[in-house]
């Protein structure tokens, strides 16, 4: 078999749906073609290959290349000020409503150009690439005007010119009301729907639609219009839903075949069985779990028993999330909500690729898949979730290179 290049004397963790638990394979090889994988498997069971470059990975782990599949990467400005005020006991509400917040971000994100925005945000996307991240969702937000949001969403896909990492960017103009639209949401709404909208799908600009359906938020109503747009206009949903209270806004995005409903620490029976039903990924945020010190935990066990795929993100973000750690993300998710080592592996690989839409594209070692790899120094996977504020990437492959 002719290939690019031949990873051999590696323990693979290929995190196959198909395989039992994350999919260990001992003594195993990937080949891959045109940064693609073309075989996967035991050494002993492997073709000949004639491979242009050969790597001897010397009894090292490779997993697939970690996917981070819900940031806020692309801001201006700081919100360490909204920090202090919290550990003076200040509420996440308290702040936005006292006009703090997102709608602080939006004013030093208006204000930046887009190369002093590409220049604040390439190190953060430089800190997820650095433990492993090949594939990074990167949401609008914090314009909340047409040009705003164009201007955002015009630096996430430049992300992806100047790094080697697979960006999907996500437009999410129904973040938070922007001054100028104050007392009067649904005029925002119709400025979302019949004028943002379209000019971001004119110009390729976003490959889903999220919306913030909370109380400080917007309707399940509001939603439901953005929603409606999007569909009509080709794009896939997803929604921040159920994170401060219960609004049922899960089972709005299941009803409209979203492909991840995120936060849910707020989520009922009933918002779980609608994503069960329609495949909707759950998709976990325990970095915003942390920081803002919330004490409500999502359904684990009931997201389980309904067989409900749960992916982590880190939700990089200035305001409740300032995290740019895959890997401490895993330790989150496992401590604060009890997700096992599985769990946590599958949800920043398998999983979170599902809660992206490019499950058929990257998220396990298979044949066929996109080559995109971590590859660890540790003795066994849990390391990769046990250890805090330690980095075993030895090294990073994306398509192949």
């Amino acid at each position: 078999m002719d290939c690019d290049r031949l990873w051999h004397d590696a323990r693979l963790a290929t995190l196959a749906a198909s395989a039992p638990g994350p999919g260990i394979v001992e003594h195993g090889v990937i080949a891959a073609r045109d940064g693609r994988i073309v075989h996967v498997g035991a050494a002993a069971d492997a073709p000949g290959f004639n491979a242009s470059e050969t790597i001897d990975c010397e009894g090292r782990w490779i997993t697939p290349g970690l996917i981070d599949p819900h940031t806020h990467l692309v801001w201006g400005g700081d919100r360490a000020a909204e920090f202090e005020l919290r550990l003076a006991g200040a509420s996440y509400e308290e702040i936005a409503r006292a006009g703090g917040g997102i709608v602080s971000t939006m004013a030093a994100t208006r204000a930046a150009s887009e190369d002093e925005l590409l220049a604040a945000t390439l190190p953060r996307l430089d800190a997820l690439i650095a433990e492993g991240a090949t594939t990074v969702e990167v949401k609008s937000g914090y314009g909340l005007s047409l040009q705003g949001e164009l201007k955002q969403l015009r630096v996430a896909r430049a992300l992806g010119r100047h790094r080697d990492v697979g960006i999907r960017a996500t437009f999410l103009g129904a973040h938070a009301l922007p001054p100028e639209y104050v007392g009067n949401p649904d005029g925002y709404i119709d400025l979302v729907c019949n004028e943002i909208l379209p000019a971001v799908a004119a110009e390729h600009l976003a490959d889903a639609v999220d919306a913030f359906c909370e109380g400080i938020g917007f309707s399940p109503a509001q939603v439901r219009r953005v929603f409606t747009a999007a569909k009509a206009l080709g794009l896939p949903v997803k929604l921040h839903a159920e994170q401060l209270s219960n609004l049922h806004g899960a089972a709005l995005a299941a009803e409209f075949g979203a492909i991840s409903a995120d936060h849910l620490e707020y989520l009922d029976d009933d918002g779980i069985s609608a994503m069960a039903r329609s495949g909707t990924v759950a998709t976990l945020l325990p970095g915003a779990y942390y920081f803002v010190r919330e004490t409500k935990l999502p359904p684990i066990e009931a997201l389980r028993a309904a067989g409900v795929p749960i992916a982590l993100a880190t939700d990089c973000n200035p305001g409740t999330s300032p995290l740019t750690s895959p890997l401490l993300t895993m330790n989150m998710a496992a401590t604060l909500f009890r997700l096992t080592v599985d769990e946590c592996l599958a949800g920043v690989t398998r999983n979170a690729a599902r809660a992206l839409g490019l499950e058929a594209e990257t998220g396990t070692l298979e044949a066929g898949k996109s080559c995109d790899l971590a590859i660890w120094d540790i003795e066994r996977p849990a390391q990769l979730v046990y250890r805090m504020g330690f980095n075993p990437l030895h090294t990073r492959v994306w398509r192949g290179r």
